[in-house]
């Protein structure tokens, strides 16, 4: 604070905090050549109370002021979950070479949409609270066919992403194809706005491990990215993902994406009623230490239908205790997330995106799946349209 050399020329002001004769200014507030009304106190006492809520009339004179602000053009980095922009870059203890970058403005859903109930305010309202938390569903033949419809859009929404993929494209112009693609269809996105969620897709490149936040960061030649794509229809939701070569990607990048490919199918051939649900577990660990590899335990496959997230939970790691047996009718998603070092995984200030521990990179794949008397049904399956970007699949 500063006073005797403005007692003067702050007689005639109040006091912001109790409207007596003010004395003494905020230097601040004269750094920032801000107006002294608002900015005047009678003591130091005064000051020092009403400073918790005095301070962001800085933040608010920087924000107004700074170069970036008007350069970014509505772009923002995302902090608080989803729940907050700022011009910014967060400070982090980076793990890995990547860095966030700002994001555009959340897009648009047309009225005639439906749209599941967190899409006005981002909070799920039905889902934290069903039974279907702790009771696995057994689908309606008319739920499945629901079911089927929607997860065959969400298999043509992720084809079209992985057709614009290339070096130099941002993660923000894919969130953008798949946020058409969706409307275009019929359908809305699940991720947009679900728990402030602030895109229509989640995009991890190289050292993300998940919920990737699509941003302007143009992919380089050599990346490998994710893209998890859901969408909810017919009242319905689909969820799939597959992670995509850009350019040229050294070899052992294209190992750990082949063997988290891998992992899937050899989970999903086990799939048939009276399986474990541990089992899926174990027989993804299995291939993925063969290959030198961990199995992130932070996340796992879930249940899906006319919730997105549901029981049963399929944890993808060795010795889980996922409880239950899979039954007819059951739908589910498995989704293994395998990293090239260490397991374990770091939270991101916007508080979406996980990180590898280390910094290595981390692959990923999942299916929705359909439990049937015999096998299962791979809801979400390529079809002979999806286009040709794996070389395993061609060879």
């Amino acid at each position: 604070m500063q006073g005797e050399g403005t007692v003067q020329s702050l007689s005639s002001l109040s006091c912001a905090r109790c409207s007596k004769p003010a004395s003494l200014q905020c230097p601040k507030c004269m750094e920032l050549k801000l107006p002294r009304e608002g900015a005047s106190f009678c003591t130091q006492d005064c000051f020092k109370a009403s400073w918790s809520s005095h301070k962001a009339v800085h933040l608010k004179a920087k924000l107004s002021t700074t170069p970036d602000q008007t350069d970014t053009d509505g772009w923002l980095y995302c902090t608080r979950k989803g729940q907050a922009r700022s011009v910014f870059a967060p400070n982090f203890d980076w793990t890995g070479p990547l860095r966030p970058h700002r994001i555009s403005n959340m897009r648009t859903v047309p009225a005639h949409i439906d749209k599941p109930d967190w899409a006005e305010d981002g909070t799920p309202k039905i889902e934290p609270y069903s039974d279907l938390q702790n009771t696995v569903e057994i689908k309606t033949p008319e739920q499945i066919e629901r079911m089927r419809e929607t997860c065959r859009l969400g298999r043509e929404i992720l084809d079209a992403a992985a057709r614009v993929i290339r070096p130099g494209i941002t993660t923000d112009e894919i969130d953008r194809v798949v946020h058409e693609a969706t409307i275009a269809g019929g359908g809305y996105p699940s991720p947009l706005n679900y728990h402030f969620f602030p895109k229509s897709c989640c995009t991890s490149v190289n050292e993300v491990i998940c919920h990737g936040i699509p941003d302007a960061r143009k992919l380089e030649d050599g990346d490998i990215v994710n893209v998890d794509v859901s969408v909810y229809y017919k009242g319905c939701h689909g969820d799939l993902n597959e992670t995509y070569f850009v350019g040229n990607v050294d070899e052992a990048s294209q190992q750990l994406v082949r063997c988290t490919y891998e992992c899937l199918e050899k989970a999903i051939a086990i799939v048939k009623p009276g399986v474990r649900f541990r089992e899926v577990g174990e027989v993804i660990n299995r291939h993925a230490t063969m290959s030198g590899l961990s199995v992130v335990k932070s996340y796992c496959g879930h249940g899906i239908g006319d919730l997105f997230h549901c029981a049963p939970n399929i944890p993808h790691y060795a010795r889980n205790k996922a409880v239950g047996v899979m039954r007819a009718g059951q739908t589910f998603t498995i989704e293994p997330m395998i990293n090239a070092g260490v397991w374990r995984d770091r939270l991101w200030p916007d508080g979406w995106t996980a990180v590898t521990a280390d910094g290595k990179r981390s692959a990923q794949f999942e299916h929705t799946l359909l439990v049937t008397e015999s096998g299962c049904e791979v809801l979400t399956g390529r079809l002979p349209s999806s286009p040709k970007v794996f070389p395993w699949l061609d060879a």
